[in-house]
């Protein structure tokens, strides 16, 4: 398996370069030459695997490199051992053909555990094989830095930036990240949005220079591998609900698009997935672009589902990229059209081809509370503020077609919000024992200024890669 940048100026490379590698060096994102494509038979034998069974055999044909390949079950097993569900990724029925998917077993209590416990694994393995150091810089908006910190604290071989919006967090994800003292993780507080973290972030990738030096990873959805990691639990949940033979839509709360692009790849690959529903915020871009065809970000609103706070949807580029028939050349003058105008207008043919597999529906702050509310009263099941904009998005489109089941992506664990829970049902949702130590631990972080050259500083006195 090669993969290529969707701005086509970047050599091809192997799975295990674009591990290490996260953006393209032409400022693309690295996408497969092709998608595997499995026969029905092999979903349905998917039925009644372990997950990590079914991780193992899904993600194989991304990676077409013997050694890799060799060490993906015990990479995949070691993943999820720790998950406090045996199901790993559970469903649970909260109405006529709505279902929510529990995401947030994992040891940061989000869906960001199910990719980035494995791409630590596997990162590990590349670098040991190599007998190399990583920086890995990352960008979040709540729940990715916790996931990547708990994924890589304590490896000799990585040290670990991340960049988070000060004060734009919750508590609970805040702390996440920065009551971890490990040597070799290290938590920024940018005076700044998630948007202008992770432009800084795409900006450091930009840098030649930087990048050798200080051996710079992602682990980012920009990196391939967190959406290929993604694509399991859609095939999980639709086989358990009867695919292949019916399709399953799916309902997904939406930030930076690479949780849903990852049930994009989940059809491409042979899923029976009847429609897409990206569920925003008040933060609506995509609902926007969909409905308008011009893609063209606003100032970003601080809401109650942090996480989904973003007007920047890095994988949407690669959406576009298949949507105009991976023409690097028609991205390219779309992106320098953002860069130099701040929007563009998507071509009529890619807007076609998108709104044929997907919808986008904005849930505002009040239906968001409005809907965490509605779910306690009706089933005693608390979900989350992001979980709620799918969960709302997921009614609204069984309203338009209730013979299709819908499975809303649960992502994060409603004790991450206390104060959303509160207002929207009296109560906070209490921690799990296991994380209660982290609201009293001293935190250990840094404050830095937004910009690019005052992280590269801190990054370069900082990572071991630069030290030799």
């Amino acid at each position: 398996m090669r993969y290529i940048s969707t701005r086509g100026e970047a050599d091809a490379l192997a799975f295990e370069d674009v591990l290490l590698a996260g953006l393209a060096s032409d400022g693309g994102l690295y996408t497969p030459k092709h998608y595997p494509r499995l026969p029905p038979e092999a979903i349905r034998d998917l039925a009644g695997l372990p997950y990590a069974a079914a991780s193992a055999r899904l993600l194989a044909p991304f990676i077409g490199d013997a050694a890799v390949e060799a060490e993906l079950p015990a990479a995949t097993q070691a993943a999820y051992a720790g998950f406090r569900h045996p199901a790993v990724a559970p469903l649970v029925q909260i109405g006529d053909n709505l279902f929510v998917l529990e995401l947030f077993h994992g040891p940061t209590l989000a869906f960001k555990d199910l990719a980035m416990q494995l791409l630590g694994r596997l990162m590990n393995n590349a670098l040991e094989r190599r007998n190399l150091r990583a920086t890995i810089v990352g960008a979040t908006s709540g729940d990715t830095g916790a996931a990547a910190i708990e994924a890589f604290r304590g490896l000799d071989r990585v040290d670990v930036f991340i960049l988070f919006p000060d004060g734009r967090v919750s508590d609970v994800q805040r702390r996440q990240m920065t009551t971890v003292a490990a040597d070799n993780i290290h938590a920024i507080a940018l005076d700044g949005t998630f948007d202008d973290a992770q432009a800084i972030l795409k900006k450091l990738f930009r840098d030649p220079a930087f990048r050798r030096r200080t051996g710079l990873a992602g682990v980012n959805s920009i990196n391939w591998a967190r959406v290929m990691a993604q694509t399991v639990y859609y095939f999980t949940s639709a086989v358990a609900l009867g695919a292949p033979s019916r399709d399953i839509s799916f309902a997904v709360p939406t930030g930076n698009f690479g949780d849903v692009l990852a049930g994009y790849v989940a059809r491409r690959m042979g899923l029976s997935v009847g429609r897409l529903h990206v569920a925003t915020n008040s933060n609506d871009i995509l609902a926007r672009a969909l409905a308008t065809g011009r893609y063209e970000p606003r100032g970003v609103t601080p809401t109650q589902s942090p996480s989904m706070d973003i007007q920047v949807s890095s994988n949407f580029e690669r959406l576009l990229f298949d949507t105009l028939k991976r023409d690097a050349g028609a991205l390219r003058g779309l992106f320098e059209s953002f860069d130099q105008s701040g929007g563009f207008d998507i071509p009529a043919p890619a807007l076609a081809a998108i709104c044929a597999e997907f919808d986008a529906l904005k849930a505002d702050e009040d239906e968001t509370t409005q809907e965490i509310a509605r779910v306690w009263r009706d089933c005693g099941y608390a979900i989350d503020p992001h979980t709620a904009t799918g969960v709302h998005a997921a009614r609204r489109a069984l309203a338009k077609d209730p013979a299709t089941p819908v499975v809303a992506l649960a992502t994060a664990h409603p004790a991450k919000f206390p104060q959303a829970m509160t207002q929207a049902i009296g109560a906070a949702t209490p921690l799990p024992p296991h994380m209660e130590r982290i609201m009293s631990a001293p935190e250990h972080f840094t404050v830095l200024a937004n910009d690019a050259s005052v992280i590269a500083s801190f990054i370069d006195s900082h990572a071991r890669a630069t030290r030799g």
